[in-house]
């Protein structure tokens, strides 16, 4: 009997005998830093006792927020003219949440507003400036700023830009998720759910994304949410048509989606968070009033 011609190798088997490096696995980092409430840091009892002005506007913002609860809709407080020690205890009371905004100017850079959400959910800062000086500065109270809604219908292109010729190389699926979209905004009526195109789950290339991107415009509204993760939100040039990416707390891009709605959901505080910021609001208002 000859040998035979190919060694054979014996295979372990048993604790100890695969290589070291294979035997953990490798896990997709998961996001960190969840938001969440965080009361805020108020002065001293005795500097806090002469701002009656600032009282009296946080008052009417805990008025405010209890009428936009049980009835619906925005309602506002003025702070314009507010002295800068009662101005700063209403800052100090409101503190920054988790959601942020703005709208950028239409050819005049002058311009701009930008919003605040306070870490009370659905009682938000918001600013107007022109040149530097503050033109107007109200608290709003309800599940999002009308401004960015407002901005966002302004935004609208008057007629649908379309293309023509052959498409641009490695462009493939765009044009045909295009026309979904453009069908959804055509059909979406106010109270209907969001239609959301889910990118992430297609087999959509770096220049698909910017031929969507391209047909579908960049608006004037940049919203920003920092609750689980990060969540960039940006108005198309269509109707009601939004951008919103989510990353986690590497930065790394988790969810890319159209959205199709008067705004998205994910901007807004619900009817239960306005409940809940009504008796946290109470609860410091107390607190100030009785220092």
């Amino acid at each position: 009997m000859k040998d035979f011609p190919i060694p054979v190798v014996g295979i372990g088997v048993g604790p100890g005998s695969q290589p070291e490096e294979d035997e953990s696995l490798q896990y997709m980092p998961m996001p960190q830093g969840m938001e969440t409430f965080r009361p805020p840091i108020l002065p001293e009892p005795e500097e806090i006792a002469a701002r009656e002005q600032a009282h009296r506007a946080l008052r009417e913002a805990l008025t405010a927020l209890d009428d936009a609860r049980r009835n619906g809709g925005n309602r506002s407080v003025d702070l314009l003219g507010l002295p800068a020690a009662d101005l700063q205890l209403v800052n100090q009371v409101l503190g920054e949440g988790e959601v942020s905004a703005l709208v950028k100017s239409d050819g005049d850079a002058s311009h701009e507003l930008r919003v605040q959400e306070a870490v009370f959910a659905g009682v938000w800062r918001v600013v107007r400036s022109m040149d530097g000086q503050v033109m107007s500065d109200v608290i709003e109270l309800g599940p999002v700023p009308q401004a960015l809604k407002a901005a966002a219908r302004d935004d609208v292109w008057a007629q649908v830009p379309r293309w023509t010729g052959d498409l641009p190389p490695n462009v493939q699926n765009a044009p045909s998720l295009l026309a979904e979209i453009e069908d959804q905004w055509r059909i979406w009526r106010p109270g209907q759910a969001a239609h959301v195109v889910n990118l992430t789950l297609l087999p959509m290339s770096t220049e698909d994304i910017g031929f969507l991107d391209h047909h579908l415009g960049t608006g004037r509204v940049l919203i920003l949410s920092r609750g689980y993760g990060n969540c960039r939100i940006t108005n198309t040039r269509m109707p009601n048509c939004w951008r919103v990416v989510y990353y986690n707390s590497q930065d790394v891009v988790i969810l890319n989606t159209v959205e199709v709605v008067e705004l998205p959901e994910v901007a807004q505080a619900a009817k239960e968070d306005l409940d809940d910021s009504h008796e946290r609001l109470r609860e410091v208002l107390e607190w100030v009033e009785q220092a």
